[in-house]
């Protein structure tokens, strides 16, 4: 390996900043957060690459669209909105988009699923990583617990907070989401927002040949969602989705959101792109330099 290539394979200091930023801006983000998880992915040696890649404009957009209230110095200001990541597999794509915020040290990405590390190979609260609000990997728990959040501050504190959750289309086959969905529209959480990655794959296949659970939207529409599909790799597409939670917040319409992102399982990669052969495994050492050579190409 060149010295430039080991170069590329090293985590870098920038930060960026939590406020409403350009499409073009966004999607910078985007890319440096896939580049951060191939480089943890490489290091580590085990963990998810094509949900993590899939979904990073929907992080990037999240985290530095200005949607989401949050101080990256005190991840535990009562005052800020919460993020639960349901899909908790997917974590890496988490632990870079709070490390590009300045909420934990860039370098410390390199710790990925090593022992005693804050960053394991699900989210873990107990870990005490900022901005981790809960334990996550059961799939469908953690959507479940983003609910009760949710009903705690509109019911309970009566407070202005939102709460976002993100889960896999593969996760939809689990029952308690759909439980946990009925509650919230049923309590009109306005301040509640589910974010569907839409990859159409799992593990096994094609999401249609081991669990069908289309139309989705037709079935987040029936449980009393207002219902918005989006291209989950253009930023501009994916402020539009937020930008109607925000007005259905804000309008009290007493109505949840549900985003469906139509992402591809390892986008920005082309020997990973739409391959769910990809979702459960790292790339090598060689696949990950050319993997970090094509995202630098990436407009």
């Amino acid at each position: 390996m060149t010295a430039e290539v080991n170069a590329s394979l090293d985590f870098n200091t920038t930060t960026f900043p939590n406020k409403r930023q350009s499409a073009d801006d966004l999607k910078a983000v985007g890319n440096e957060i896939r580049r951060d998880i191939i480089r943890m992915l490489v290091r580590a040696g085990s963990g998810h690459s094509g949900g993590p890649l899939g979904s990073a404009d929907i992080f990037a957009t999240l985290y530095f669209g200005g949607y989401m209230r949050y101080n990256p110095a005190d991840m535990n200001d009562p005052s800020r909105d919460r993020f639960v990541l349901s899909a908790g597999h997917m974590a890496p794509v988490l632990y870079a988009a709070l490390a590009n915020a300045g909420c934990y040290p860039k370098d410390e990405q390199a710790t990925l699923r090593q022992y005693n590390t804050r960053l394991q190979g699900h989210p873990g609260r107990d870990m005490h990583l900022p901005g981790i609000e809960t334990s996550s990997g059961s799939l469908g728990q953690g959507f479940s617990i983003a609910v009760g959040m949710a009903m705690s501050d509109r019911l309970v504190d009566k407070s202005d907070k939102r709460v976002f959750s993100l889960t896999g289309d593969g996760e939809l086959q689990e029952g308690s989401i759909w439980e946990a969905a009925m509650s919230a529209a049923h309590f009109h959480l306005d301040n509640f927002c589910w974010i569907i990655d839409n990859n159409d794959c799992q593990i096994d296949g094609r999401l249609p040949d081991v669990m069908n659970v289309y139309p989705i939207d037709a079935k987040c529409e029936s449980f009393g969602f207002d219902t918005i599909t989006v291209n989950g790799h253009d930023p501009a597409d994916l402020m539009r989705g937020f930008d109607r939670f925000i007005e259905n917040q804000k309008n009290k319409t007493g109505k949840p959101t549900a985003i469906i992102a139509k992402t591809y399982m390892g986008h920005g990669v082309s020997f990973m792109n739409d391959k769910f052969e990809w979702h459960g495994k790292p790339p090598t050492k060689d696949q990950a330099i050319a993997a970090l050579e094509e995202l630098a190409q990436m407009p």
